[in-house]
């Protein structure tokens, strides 16, 4: 398969890059986990004007219904930026849930508002992910256990590694819907939220090497600035190999999505293990590079740290998709 970005593709990750770096992400992520929201739900306002929350929702609900590449695009801007909130819920989960399951008015009772950034969703989905991201902002919070899709409120916030990922237990509201149709449709918003996480996680890794090469650039140790050892070079380069070589099935999985292909489980599973893995090692070297101080807070690569540790296992654990991958070969 040979694939490359489109003019437009590319000229939209720069546009979404653009409006990010001029948005101070490290202040917003720190501000969020501290329960002040104010400024990162204006960020994803903006986002949200830029196309992002309308990607996924089809046009008869006031969206684009773009193509899943284009939303793999945006979400490793998001995650280049880390970019707090339930943005993966919102823009890929939810919309692909309810616009799947033959429900014309209950789509319609919250799509257009996720299209035009004016709702938040968050999604409990049993058991991969029990817990609602933001579920005191969002409205609706939904979950799905099984062949029950439910409206559920938050109770319980719960501590999460990554501060700014404000989690919380849910209680029962009401059913929404119940029966096959909803099991079908939840596989759906499964696979493109493992798709969306897949392409948050190739972002950070691209974030924390840029971030750990400028500060390579500006280090001095032996009298020389430390990116002119080879050994700090080699780090690097290590980094951006792992996180270009898992890139293409981010990608790929975003095609068998669009093709209803009947590999789209592995696909998406095998982008989410390479991805989580690739971040992982971006994690480890820009840390080696940084030096103790990328641990602290003050370290805006401590942002980048907790949150990749956080979304390796969101969606879904490595070993849970390793043995999806393996059941399908």
């Amino acid at each position: 398969m040979k694939f490359s970005l489109s003019t437009e593709q590319r000229d939209f990750a720069d546009s979404l890059r653009g409006l990010l770096a001029g948005a101070n992400t490290p202040a917003v992520v720190r501000a969020w986990g501290e329960n002040d929201t104010a400024s990162g739900r204006a960020l994803l306002q903006q986002l949200a004007e830029t196309g992002v929350t309308a990607l996924a929702v089809p046009e008869e609900f006031d969206g684009i219904g773009a193509h899943p590449a284009d939303l793999a695009v945006a979400f490793i801007e998001l995650g280049r930026a880390a970019v707090p909130g339930p943005i993966l819920e919102t823009a890929a989960a939810v919309p692909v849930l309810l616009s799947s399951l033959g429900d014309h008015q209950l789509a319609k009772r919250f799509l257009p508002g996720i299209a035009e950034g004016s709702t938040l969703a968050s999604l409990v989905f049993e058991p991969s992910t029990p817990r609602a991201l933001d579920g005191d902002l969002a409205d609706p919070v939904l979950r799905v256990s099984g062949d029950t899709l439910e409206l559920v409120r938050a109770s319980t916030r719960l501590e999460s590694v990554d501060p700014a990922r404000r989690l919380f237990e849910v209680e029962p509201v009401e059913t929404l819907a119940q029966g096959p149709d909803v099991a079908t449709a939840a596989q759906k918003a499964y696979d493109l939220a493992v798709l969306a996480v897949s392409a948050q996680l190739i972002g950070a890794g691209h974030a924390m090497i840029d971030l750990s090469t400028e500060y390579a650039k500006n280090r001095s140790q032996f009298g020389r600035v430390i990116g002119s050892f080879q050994a700090v070079k080699h780090h690097l380069a290590d980094a951006l190999v792992a996180v270009e070589m898992a890139t293409p099935l981010v990608y790929g999985a975003a095609i068998s999505i669009a093709e209803g292909a009947a590999t789209v489980g592995r696909d998406v599973s095998a982008a989410k293990v390479a991805a989580a893995d690739a971040a992982y090692l971006a994690s480890r070297k820009a840390l080696q590079v940084h030096g103790a101080i990328g641990y602290t807070l003050e370290c805006d690569l401590s942002l980048w740290l907790t949150k990749v540790r956080a979304l390796q296992s969101a969606w879904g654990t490595a070993a849970a998709h390793r043995a999806r991958i393996a059941s399908a070969l």
